[in-house]
């Protein structure tokens, strides 16, 4: 069945980038605009996002944002098709300030409104640039979320493992936090580590024996705290070290689990999406295991790892195109969610945290 061509618009604010993105979606994908503003200069003080701050700034500028996106596509907004906005997971004041925007530009041009999950967003995303067969196995791994997924369509995720602890990225941005390497975290610990040796800091292995395709990166991130304070003063050859040392030991944590998975589900693609999915280690491992396993492996382009508005706006256009987005006004009396899982027949996970356990 020919698919009709349309025009979604799509808003992200769930963190501390303000994105939005028109694209042209038929047979093909075509992305006419994606604009990112980001909030790093503002954050770099506090050494990570600071939600008070975050949730100001997509305030002040996601009308701007949305402006830049429609006059680079060269439209205007009543000729959308679709309005495509993230609801949640997310911090919450920058989610509020983005899907109140995009239902006060729903009300003021009559163009629907799609209420997407962020999650959706990543786990639809190497759709920006591929033709991805169905289904396929999913490593999600951006700062909130490490999770392993089997993909079968849009709105269907089947959650296979997830994090008993701390996301990856997270981890990466606590890493570099703690080595002073500012952020974001995670291309930071990759260019440090370019210069140090991996095996010098012996780094503990995450859930060893423990079957299941779960992670940790608890433990990571205590080991790397005790080598520093030992080692200190760090040296930038401690830094490189540390950081080599850190990212080997994430790295090789993602990868075993998900080689694992790939193993126990069949799947014949591995799809790997979110900002720790941009690591240029953890790409080249993950498509080695992709290879050994007569696997495809596809990733989307490292513009679209992060966050960002296109691939909203394509979760968006499929969630529709499924039957599965809610009437215009259920989408219009949708209330913003700060936790929304993906696969919500998953059975919660209980981890522990500083004050017991944690859900």
């Amino acid at each position: 069945m020919e698919r009709q061509e349309r025009l979604v618009f799509g808003i992200e604010s769930s963190c501390d980038d303000t994105a939005a993105a028109v694209l042209r979606i038929g047979e093909r994908v075509e992305i006419l605009s994606s604009i990112v503003r980001g909030q790093d200069e503002a954050h770099a003080p506090f050494g990570g996002v600071v939600p008070e701050i975050a949730a100001r700034a997509h305030a002040d500028r996601i009308d701007q944002v949305a402006a830049e996106a429609l006059r680079e596509a060269g439209v205007t907004a009543v000729a959308l098709d679709l309005i495509a906005a993230t609801a949640g997971p997310g911090l919450i004041g920058g989610v509020m300030a983005g899907f109140t925007f995009a239902k006060g530009l729903s009300l003021a041009t009559g163009v629907p409104l799609v209420p997407v999950n962020h999650l959706e967003g990543h786990a639809l995303s190497a759709g920006l640039e591929h033709d991805v067969p169905l289904p396929y196995l999913l490593l999600l791994v951006s700062g909130g979320h490490s999770q392993l997924l089997l993909i079968e369509g849009a709105g269907k995720a089947k959650r296979l493992g997830t994090t008993i602890d701390d996301a990856a990225g997270e981890a990466f941005d606590k890493t570099a936090k703690l080595m002073g390497l500012g952020v974001p975290g995670g291309p930071a610990i990759q260019r440090v580590a370019e210069e140090g040796d991996a095996e010098r800091f012996a780094m503990p292995r995450p859930l060893l024996g423990r079957k299941g395709f779960d992670f940790s990166f608890s433990g990571l991130k205590t080991a790397v705290r005790q080598a520093a304070e030992e080692a200190a003063p760090l040296s930038d050859q401690d830094r490189a070290d540390l950081a080599a040392s850190f990212q080997a030991a994430a790295v090789k944590h993602l990868a075993s689990r998900t080689e694992a998975a790939l193993r126990e589900t069949g799947a014949t693609t591995l799809v790997a999406a979110g900002g720790v999915a941009a690591n240029a280690m953890l790409r080249a491992r993950l498509e080695e295991i992709a290879e050994a396993e007569g696997a495809g492996f596809l990733v989307p382009g490292l513009k679209y790892c992060t966050d960002n508005a296109a691939m909203i706006a394509l979760a968006g256009a499929r969630l529709h195109e499924a039957g599965l987005a809610p009437t215009q006004e259920d989408a219009l009396a949708l209330a913003p969610r700060p936790r929304w899982p993906l696969d919500g027949e998953a059975a919660p996970v209980v981890g522990k945290g500083k004050r017991g356990a944690k859900v």
